[in-house]
């Protein structure tokens, strides 16, 4: 048999210390040993150890067995050649001086059977035996553990203190300037459409904030360019509000203006003072859009409550013409059909000339059988004579129409009516007509609504009515003159309103239009007779029953509820809080489709439920005669008017 050393070649295994001479030495110097010269530095030993390993199973492998461990004397070789039979196994490198617990681990394994081998020598004992030194080991393999951990938590806990550190002061500041002003910032580097304007915009708000820094830090020199700078991007920018209108200078006026800002940068950035600045510019800019918002609040509501002058010129014209006419031509034709019950009658309240020519006008041209319609229309004494010569000159095709004065109606006073007896009380005039006039527009439009002529005018509230004025109707559609009828409505007689008076399109959503957003539910009179949460509707488009009407006294209980509310203290305004009130519990849901409403106010209405509506209504105050109009819906309503007409083209009435 050949022999073989294990510790012949190139390598040489080096002795194990004891336990009691280990220490713990530096790896990257070497070591002195006695005798003089010096060792390798501990992990270059440590390699060495390791790569022994294969000789030593090279060895094994040649046929050296367990007895020539026992002639060695030398139980640290024997142990080494156990790991080395274990390392074939396995395949682990393994380190025989720190890694005492693979070795007790492999000690216990079916074929290495150490501790019945010939294990004598001290040393051995000491490696695989000894308690204190498996325990010391453990624990330094813990400790190196450890501190490479540790910094890694510590570098958690700094990230996680910063974002928190961070997240405090965007709270305390939440418009901080974060880094120096540049017109060469990268958000600003976009090939999106009008980023040229929006750049122009945040120049001039920090031209305005250096200029402020800059004259309270006496620089008047930069004070009077960043000015000067600042005039000339005003000019520029105008009222453009893309790319595309902004003049050919204005890429030189942000070059230029951007410099200039770099320099008032250099010489008075502050982040705290421009910080501030910035609040105060916030505030004031907030205060403005809340005085802006009334202005505009009463600014609608008083062109709302106005007619435009091509109306009133229409309305005087017709006046006049009228009133030269014969009384023999001042009858329309057909008045045997306005007591026909059988017959399609619509009551239409108005002072608009133009509105109710468009009304009839609409619901005749999509009518099935136009023969059949009767239309009841009350103006004023004011437009009775212009309403009259219109429609004498404009006859609704084979449709009947009669044309009638509320002021003819004796019966309609104060005695009876409770609203025009409140009208003539001194506190309701001092509420619809106090003499203390608001000096600004912003204070008056709180109180402008409340004088609207609508709330006081009884054409208004006429429809409280419809039994004394048409007293042989069995059933009558009620239109609002902002509507416009798009379909035939003839089947909203054959509409079974289950014994209720009242046919109307329901307008409650999830939590609007309910009972609460009208009526003071603080007040026992409301809150222990109805349901805040009970559904509201809709006036414009409202099919009546007469007899039912009768039957149930709906004109009592409206005089009632406006008998109590005299103080407005159940409801402020109109008629559709006492509509609520009378009709409670007497109303029949309508399809949704007969009649779409928003046009007046809401620009977000789908084309397709305007397209399929049967009516729709322009309720709001931005009317389809008013400049204010919205012009998408507009059309809607211009398509039923002649604007060739010689009386619309005189008062220079156009689309």
């Amino acid at each position: 048999m050949r022999s073989c050393s294990p510790l012949a070649g190139r390598h040489t295994l080096s002795p194990v210390p004891t336990p009691k001479s280990r220490r713990r030495r530096r790896r990257d110097s070497p070591t002195s040993i006695p005798g003089g010269g010096s060792r390798a530095p501990l992990h270059r030993r440590r390699r060495r150890r390791r790569r022994v390993l294969p000789s030593l199973c090279l060895c094994w492998s040649r046929g050296f067995g367990p007895d020539w461990g026992a002639g060695m004397a030398g139980a640290r070789v024997m142990a080494l050649v156990a790991l080395c039979a274990l390392a074939v196994v396995t395949g682990a490198q393994v380190d025989p001086l720190y890694s005492s617990k693979q070795v007790l681990d492999w000690s216990r394994q079916a074929n290495i059977k150490l501790q019945n081998s010939s294990l004598t020598g001290e040393d051995g004992l000491q490696l695989l035996g000894r308690p204190e030194e498996v325990t010391r080991r453990k624990l330094r393999e813990r400790t190196r553990v450890k501190k490479k951990i540790e910094p890694v938590q510590q570098d958690d806990e700094a990230l996680v203190k910063l974002e928190n550190a961070g997240i405090e002061r965007s709270k305390a500041v939440d418009s901080a300037v974060l880094g120096k002003y540049s017109i060469w910032r990268r958000e600003n580097e976009n090939e999106k459409a009008d980023s040229k304007v929006r750049l122009m915009r945040d120049q001039m708000i920090m031209a305005r904030i250096y200029s402020v820094l800059a004259k309270s830090r006496d620089k008047l020199d930069l004070y009077q360019d960043l000015l000067a700078r600042l005039k000339e991007s005003q000019r520029s920018l105008g009222e453009a509000t893309a790319d595309a209108e902004l003049p050919k200078s204005a890429s030189e006026r942000v070059k230029v203006m951007g410099q200039l800002l770099a320099k008032a940068r250099d010489q008075l950035y502050d982040c705290k003072a421009i910080t501030q600045r910035l609040r105060a510019m916030l505030q004031s800019a907030d205060e403005q859009v809340r005085s802006l918002k009334k202005q505009s609040t009463f600014l609608s509501q008083l062109a709302a409550k106005t007619i435009p002058n091509g109306i009133h010129c229409l309305s005087m014209r017709l006046t006049i013409d009228y009133y030269l006419l014969s009384p023999e031509k001042r009858k329309f034709p057909k008045s045997e059909n306005l007591e026909n019950p059988d017959l399609y009658h619509y009551a239409l309240f108005s002072d608009n000339v133009l509105a109710a020519s468009v009304v009839v006008n609409s619901t005749i041209m999509n009518a099935k059988e136009p023969e059949k319609h009767v239309f009841h229309l009350v103006t004023d004494k004011l437009n009775f004579g212009a309403m009259n010569m219109w429609f004498l000159l404009n006859p609704p095709g084979d449709a009947t129409i009669h044309v009638e004065n509320v002021d003819d109606f004796k019966w309609l006073n104060s005695s009876y009516c409770p609203v025009l007896k409140q009208l003539e009380s001194a506190a309701m005039k001092e509420y619809y007509f106090r003499a203390d006039r608001p000096k600004t527009l912003s204070a008056g439009s709180s109180n402008l609504k409340y004088r609207n002529p609508k709330y006081l005018s009884m054409l208004n509230h006429l429809r409280f009515y419809l039994p004394q004025v048409y007293p042989k109707l069995n059933k009558i559609l009620f239109l609002d003159d902002d509507i416009v009828v798009q379909k035939d409505l003839t089947g909203l007689w054959e509409v079974d309103l289950n014994g209720n008076v009242n046919g109307a399109v329901e307008t409650c959503g999830e939590s609007f239009h309910r009972f609460d957003k009208y009526l003071n539910f603080s007040n026992p009179n409301i809150s222990q007779n109805f349901d805040p949460n009970a559904c509201g509707w809709a006036y414009g488009m409202n099919m009546f029953d007469l007899e039912e009407w009768k039957k149930k006294d709906i004109t009592g209980i409206y005089h009632k509820w406006q008998n109590m509310n005299e103080n407005r203290l159940l409801w402020k305004l109109g008629t559709l809080p006492p509509g609520l009130l009378t009709f409670y519990k007497l109303t029949h849901p309508l399809d949704k489709s007969w009649h779409v409403l928003g046009l007046g106010y809401n620009p977000s209405i789908e084309r397709s439920e305007i397209d399929n509506a049967g009516v729709i209504h322009y309720n709001g105050n931005m009317k389809p005669w008013l400049e204010i109009a919205m012009t998408k819906y507009r059309p809607y309503w211009t398509k039923y008017i002649n604007y060739e007409h010689t009386y619309v083209r005189g008062c220079k009435i156009s689309q």
